[in-house]
């Protein structure tokens, strides 16, 4: 909004002054003519002003879209420098809940939606997971629109062909997976007479637990919880359940066996792929999207066999029941400046935008971009005109970012090249729907605690260190129990009780 004057985020939040819903007057209280968004973009050049997703956009909504463009390895830095200055933009995306983006918001830096976005009155913004809406408030409060994501991402990938060598279905249960780990280490799932196979392939993981780990599936599949688990009413971690316990035996069991790759421990993450693709290891727990790219590996290697490697299973029922793990299912959130958006009359307008930034045909323009110029439909699906590269890498690369999707994604879906990945896409999407009836969310996910904020990464990676040591046979059962005392002692006692404390807040 262009003809007001910006109060630095920060200035509000420290000195108490922040503005009221009902504040203003004068030119604060003029129209919308100009929404002014600062968001990340991940192309190699950002849109450049008035380009022709832009004028569209601009068109559709009834006024001007004006982007601040930041390149993604730069966003953070500009978020907090951007808060710190007098220019601030009406929308900005905000990609992660850090200490200073809750400061503020909890300082009335940014206002809550969470009334305006259950009335119904913007239908598009009507969360279709409202568990994910709750994962990115602030305690129960939300302050922005949040970037849709695949909720279940989450798959087991295997070989196919040894699968069909070995006369085996995919897993269904967590003792499915196990013995398919045990047949294609043992039962020369190649026929080549050698010894020369395992069973599943990992990496050493690159972040801390709770991250979407093949580890993590694990142990949400034998029942331990996401993170955190509700027992009661109290929240509990879940590495001090019996489930979690009784999952990192089976993933020991695993080790001791040689089911897994003897590196599993330290093979870099972008090496993930070479033991699948050179038949040396035929499983892979990660998400879909690597069955997909998987293919397009083999593809390159050979165009007429290509769809004879990969298999597709959902995610697996273990032995105290069948539970799913979700991703986080968004990519922060569009939040609202109070210095930017004055009064009530005005943030209704910023609303109304954004609600008519998630109809169909925006999220047409923004994520396949101008029908007919770099894309046509057949059939219903989107075929990319390989000509136009540049510009799509532009609409996938920046114009997306400001996606959000939360009521359901109505775009064109794109056209798959072969009847292969057409069928494995069906799959995908069926299994997603499929896993989301027994996802496990985590309960904590909203919640902000002083003492996790600042000391959460070193206590999970205690957790995670740890996990990787007892599996690999490293300590016994006394020397978990003490890292465990270690974690309590080091601030997760303050971590539960802060927690614990919030929680019982919630509605």
């Amino acid at each position: 909004m262009n003809v007001r004057k910006r109060i630095p985020i920060v200035v509000l939040a420290v000195g108490g002054l922040v503005l009221s819903a009902c504040s203003g007057g004068g030119d604060d209280s003029d129209p919308l003519e100009t929404l002014d968004i600062m968001a990340p973009f991940y192309s190699e050049v950002p849109p450049e002003e008035d380009d022709p997703i832009d004028e569209a956009l601009s068109e559709l909504v009834g006024h001007d879209i004006s982007v601040q463009w930041v390149p993604h390895s730069e966003y953070g830095d500009k978020v907090n420098v951007t808060l710190a200055g007098d220019d601030i933009p009406d929308v900005m995306v905000i990609e992660d809940k850090n200490q200073s983006f809750v400061q503020t918001a909890e300082a009335g830096g940014f206002w809550d939606l969470t009334d305006y976005l259950a009335s119904g009155d913007y239908p598009n913004l009507v969360a279709e997971n409202p568990e994910v809406q709750e994962a990115t408030s602030v305690n129960g409060t939300v302050y922005g629109v949040y970037r849709a994501r695949d909720v279940i991402r989450h798959s087991v990938i295997l070989r196919a062909d040894w699968l069909d060598n070995l006369d085996m279905d995919p897993p269904e249960t967590t003792d499915d997976l196990m013995e398919i780990a045990r047949a294609f280490t043992e039962d020369d799932p190649d026929g080549n007479g050698e010894d020369d196979t395992y069973g599943m392939i990992n990496i050493e993981w690159p972040a801390a637990i709770g991250t979407g780990s093949p580890y993590d599936a694990i142990e949400v599949w034998h029942g331990a919880g996401n993170v955190w688990k509700d027992e009661g009413g109290t929240l509990t971690p879940s590495f001090e359940t019996p489930e979690w316990k009784q999952a990192v035996e089976y993933e020991r069991e695993m080790v001791e066996n040689g089911y897994l790759n003897p590196d599993y421990a330290t093979m870099a993450p972008e090496d993930w792929n070479t033991p699948f693709l050179n038949g040396e290891g035929g499983i892979i727990v990660d998400v879909q999207s690597r069955a997909s790219q998987l293919v397009g590996l083999f593809k390159e290697q050979d165009p007429e066999t290509f769809d004879q490697y990969v298999a597709l299973a959902g995610q697996l029922e273990g032995p105290n029941g069948t539970y799913s793990m979700p991703t986080p299912g968004h990519k922060g959130i569009l939040a609202i400046p109070k210095s930017g958006v004055q009064t009530e009359e005005q943030l209704e307008e910023v609303l109304t935008t954004l609600n008519n930034l998630n109809s169909t045909e925006a999220q047409n323009l923004m994520n396949n971009g101008i029908e007919g110029d770099n894309y046509t439909v057949e059939d219903g699906v989107a075929v990319r005109d390989p000509e136009r590269q540049d510009f799509t890498d532009q609409v996938t690369g920046a114009w997306a970012q400001l996606g959000m999707n939360v009521a359901g994604y109505n775009a064109y879906p794109l056209a798959k090249e072969t009847e292969f990945e057409q069928e494995l896409e069906d799959l995908r999407l069926d299994l997603q729907s499929e896993d989301l009836e027994n996802a496990v969310f985590n309960p904590a996910a909203s919640l902000v605690s002083e003492t996790y904020t600042t000391n959460g990464v070193q206590l999970d990676t205690m957790i995670a260190d740890a996990r990787i040591q007892y599996i690999d046979g490293q300590i016994d059962d006394a020397g978990l129990q003490d890292v465990f005392d270690q974690w309590h002692s080091s601030g997760g006692d303050d971590v539960l009780a802060e927690l614990n404390d919030l929680y019982s807040e919630l509605d």
